[in-house]
């Protein structure tokens, strides 16, 4: 047993990522992995199933719990940002130093990128024998499981707007609940009171264009898809 223990310690020594940095960013990519993976998830048990298996309220009681989720997996490590409009809002009001942002929000895309990668590896079945596998607009389309796409009513300037509003509503709430001299949320309770402001916000303004106010989130599974089947027409 003693000699099973220093085995695991030097194991353990041997592949420990002694920059701080690079853990922070591979937390943030871990957490953000778990935010697409639930949120992609029960958005794709949604279209795939045409109705039968979830339906709008429960596609954002996923983002919200699964925002939550993510925070508390990596929130003691990086902060548990999940998000580059977070980390950037943060850099700006001096609370984070600048060189996180290129690292939080790479290693954010990356982990939304293999979240979305999971998704369409758990649902492969189920996605070639839907009628519209790849298609990207109309009843059948399947590209709007991993990333988020405008309503055919939203205008460019409608659509700017809806998100600008979303996201400095998320990024509000978010800084009120960190803030030190605000009324303090009970310790432990933050991951839950965050995950409950996604699902507000997906309640109140997810018509327009699916409130992604998160350019991570958005990004990382339009890659995967355009590389996955759906090309290039997924940025258009």
């Amino acid at each position: 047993m003693g000699r099973q223990k220093v085995y695991l310690e030097k194991l353990s020594h041997f592949f420990q990522i002694r920059n701080l940095l690079i853990r922070q960013g591979l937390a943030e990519c871990l957490g953000t992995l778990v935010l697409v993976m639930f949120g992609c998830g029960a958005v794709a048990q949604l279209v795939l199933s045409k109705g039968t298996h979830g339906m709008f309220l429960t596609v954002n009681f996923a983002f919200g719990f699964a925002a939550m989720l993510g925070i508390l997996v990596c929130g003691q490590i990086s902060g548990g940002h999940l998000n580059p409009a977070v980390t950037f809002s943060l850099c700006l009001l001096g609370r984070e130093p600048w060189r996180k942002f290129p690292m939080y929000f790479l290693f954010q895309t990356i982990g939304s990128f293999f979240g979305a990668a999971i998704i369409f590896g758990m649902y492969y079945d189920a996605l070639f024998d839907f009628p519209g596998a790849f298609d990207m607009s109309g009843e059948n389309s399947t590209a709007g499981i991993f990333a988020t796409y405008p309503g055919k009513h939203l205008t460019i300037l409608n659509g700017f707007f809806d998100q600008i509003i979303g996201t400095a509503a998320l990024i509000v709430c978010i800084l009120a609940i960190v803030d030190p001299y605000n009324n303090p949320i009970p310790q432990g309770l933050e991951a839950f009171t965050v995950g409950f402001v996604v699902l507000v916000i997906g309640l109140s303004m997810g018509f327009n264009s699916g409130y992604a106010v998160n350019p991570a989130r958005d990004l990382g599974p339009r890659l995967f898809t355009a590389m996955a089947g759906w090309g290039s027409e997924v940025f258009t």
